[in-house]
């Protein structure tokens, strides 16, 4: 099995996505939790706002920090990565490829030929699930791709070779 995942064709940038780091990654998602909570989308502006306005006052209430100690604030959840069950939403990665304006769908290639086509919107809400309980999908990994809504979570898409836009 293959653990990298090229996104390929109408893409200004093609990527190679290698799930195995994703443990890392700030964005990563708590599966476990992430479809039992109601997530409520909310206003770009507003999020900034708020997300200054906290900074703004921690540094009226603690002094400016600067940078080292900033490094020294994160921790990593040790024992949540050892059993937490992870995935990270394929937009992050979309992005990044700038879709090129005449592609009109997202192809989710598989083993054996199987392919699953997403409008472009629709690739957008997608989750690459890499993690189960701490380990790596590697049976038939190296990530399953579920609906936002969770309605496959129980048959998600597996075995992903490659991910296509056209």
């Amino acid at each position: 099995m293959e653990t990298i995942i090229p996104i390929k064709g109408a893409v200004s940038f093609q990527l190679t996505l290698d799930p195995t780091v994703w443990i890392f990654d700030d964005r990563k998602l708590d599966l476990k939790t992430y479809f039992d909570t109601q997530e409520v989308e909310e206003d770009s502006d507003i999020k900034y706002m708020r997300e200054v306005g906290a900074h703004w006052s921690r540094e009226i209430m603690e002094g400016a920090t600067f940078p080292p100690t900033l490094k020294s604030e994160r921790k990593f959840d040790r024992k949540g990565m050892e059993t937490g069950t992870f995935g990270i939403e394929l937009s992050h990665f979309l992005k990044n490829a700038d879709i090129k304006p005449e592609a009109t769908t997202i192809v989710i290639e598989c083993e054996g030929g199987k392919e699953y086509p997403f409008t472009i919107e629709e690739a957008h809400t997608l989750i690459l699930k890499y993690s189960q309980d701490g380990k790596p999908l590697m049976e038939d990994g190296p990530v399953y791709v579920l609906f936002r809504d969770g309605s496959n979570v129980d048959s998600p898409i597996k075995n992903v070779l490659a991910i296509r836009a056209e």
